[in-house]
């Protein structure tokens, strides 16, 4: 096995629960043999480590060869993950209604066909309460064979029904494949470049949408809106225009107006319900992204929700990434570091299960974080984590941004010695990614103005002047983006007026919405 395969076992393992495990050793144990024997004592061994290594696995037990490891890791993954399809399997809905057509199919074999028609009414149901259009689809292909074997009254008025339903789902599931094929362009350009930068990005965007195919939204169906939603509320992000993008996420999330549809179709309302909290976030609507927060953080309490390791992963994510945004909002820096702090030990073990793209943002999130409180040496130390990735092709305006931020951190902590190389590799950096706008361009030079010796007057007007210069770009279209990764402007003037980026972020608060209570 490659070392990616390695790697992906021994994180099966570390993410199984206690009672997966129990059940994993009981469902090998009974087909009994050495070999079965030797899949639990490497299961143990490594369920035993904290960091994977293959050596001191060998090395506790004596009976592994190292010739044998590869074979025995590849049959081990593939019997835990029999042994969980059977752990789940009551309660993954996909796997229940496959059983249901997989009996029925064996019926049919047998030419029980009343038996089979029963079976199929059972998996048709549950299809149709799960809307899994592709399953219904297999169940009509065999209501169509068993009906082609039997002859009886009103047969004629079935097969017109079968052909109906059958257009029906196959229109819904061409229209979710057309949405989701767009969705999918969308997220690819948007987790390699970020917001759109230029008028090339946005043609580039709109050439993606052309494709959409022409729709009546209120005929569409729950799934058809939830794929419509998903690829707008992105669309809208991409152009910046939060606005609709919070009127689609709005949409979204008004979908599952029950809270049995929530427990349904979970994973979909929390993505939904986080793309609401951004645009409120970006939106400055604070009482509303505070409620939201509230109904997230206790959504486990409703009726019917079971949380899987996948979503309880997200839920975090979510629930940590709105609580940063929530600090930036209303200048709460000393106690969202003091917050982090507490909790950071956990939340490293927790980032390092994250994907990629989410782990880059959630860095960038700690390192703006610390920059708010003034901690300028905490938050080099979490931009260096993006700086110095391989992942440069992955939110390429984070990558440019923390950059930046990283010039301006060595600047407040007065090493002007190593202002030029990284100017130089900034300049490097976003040239080579077509991302030196003007507002790049002015921050740029104006720390390459600066002077070591500088008086304070005079550094107080290169501030003014920056600023200045920045408010013209605020409502440019391609430019304002860059206002969304650092609120640059508060900390020019924190630096005019003398006092802390956090309490000039709590005054403008103050005048968007009314004083927050505790948190």
């Amino acid at each position: 096995m490659s070392d990616q395969s390695k790697s992906g076992l021994f994180r099966l393992i570390k993410g199984m629960s206690p009672s997966e495990k129990r059940y994993f050793k009981l469902f090998t144990s009974k087909e009994g043999g050495p070999m079965n024997k030797k899949f639990i004592r490497l299961f143990d061994l490594m369920d035993q480590q904290e960091i994977y290594c293959e050596s001191a696995i060998l090395k506790k037990e004596s009976s592994f060869l190292p010739a044998q490891m590869s074979n025995l890791k590849a049959h081990l993954y593939k019997r835990i993950l029999q042994s969980l399809r059977l752990f789940d399997g009551s309660n993954i809905r996909d796997i229940q209604i496959r059983e249901l057509i997989d009996h029925s199919q064996i019926l049919y074999k047998r030419s029980h066909y009343d038996q089979c028609v029963r079976m199929l009414q059972k998996a048709k149901k549950m299809a149709h309460k799960y809307n899994n259009l592709e399953l219904l689809l297999e169940v009509y292909k065999w209501e169509k064979q068993v009906l082609s074997q039997t002859v009886g009254k009103g047969n004629q008025e079935r097969v017109n029904d079968i052909i109906a339903q059958v257009r029906q789902v196959n229109n819904q599931i061409n229209n979710i494949n057309s949405f989701s094929n767009i969705l999918v362009k969308l997220n690819a350009l948007y987790v390699r470049k970020g917001f759109a930068r230029n008028q090339k990005d946005f043609e580039a965007v709109n050439l993606i949408l052309q494709e959409l195919p022409s729709y009546v939204e209120d005929s569409l169906s729950f799934y058809e809106k939830l794929h419509l939603y998903n690829l707008l509320v992105d669309y809208y992000f991409f152009i910046q225009d939060f606005e609709k993008g919070c009127t689609y996420s709005q949409k979204w999330v008004d979908l599952f107006e029950y809270d049995h549809q929530i427990s349904l179709h979970l994973d979909s309302y929390l993505k939904g319900l986080n793309h609401l909290m951004t645009a409120q976030y970006k939106l400055l609507r604070y009482h509303d992204f505070l409620n939201n927060h509230r109904r997230m953080k206790s959504i486990h309490h409703l009726s019917g929700v079971e949380l899987d390791p996948n979503t309880q992963l997200k839920l975090q994510k979510y629930i940590y990434s709105h609580l940063f945004n929530k600090f930036f909002m209303v200048g709460d820096f000393e106690i969202g570091v003091n917050l982090f702090s507490r909790i950071q030990p956990e939340l490293e073990r927790f980032i390092h299960l994250l994907d990629k793209h989410s782990r880059l943002i959630m860095y960038y999130k700690i390192a703006c974080l610390y920059f708010g409180d003034q901690r300028f040496n905490q938050a080099v130390k979490w931009l260096y984590r993006i700086i110095n990735t391989e992942e440069e092709d992955i939110r390429e305006d984070v990558h440019s941004f923390a950059r930046i931020l990283n010039l301006i951190c060595h600047f407040e902590m007065g090493h002007m010695d190593v202002i030029p190389y990284y100017l130089r590799s900034t300049y490097r950096y976003l040239s080579k990614k077509d991302d030196l706008q003007q507002f790049q361009r002015y921050i740029l030079d104006f720390i390459k103005q600066l002077e070591r010796n500088m008086t304070h007057m005079v550094l107080i007007g290169q501030f003014q002047s920056l600023r200045n210069q920045l408010l013209t770009l605020v409502d440019n279209p391609y430019e304002k983006r860059a206002f969304i990764y650092f609120d640059i402007i508060s900390w020019l003037e924190s630096r005019i007026q003398g006092r802390k980026v956090g309490e000039i972020i709590k005054d403008k608060a103050q005048s968007r919405i009314l004083v927050p209570q505790p948190y």
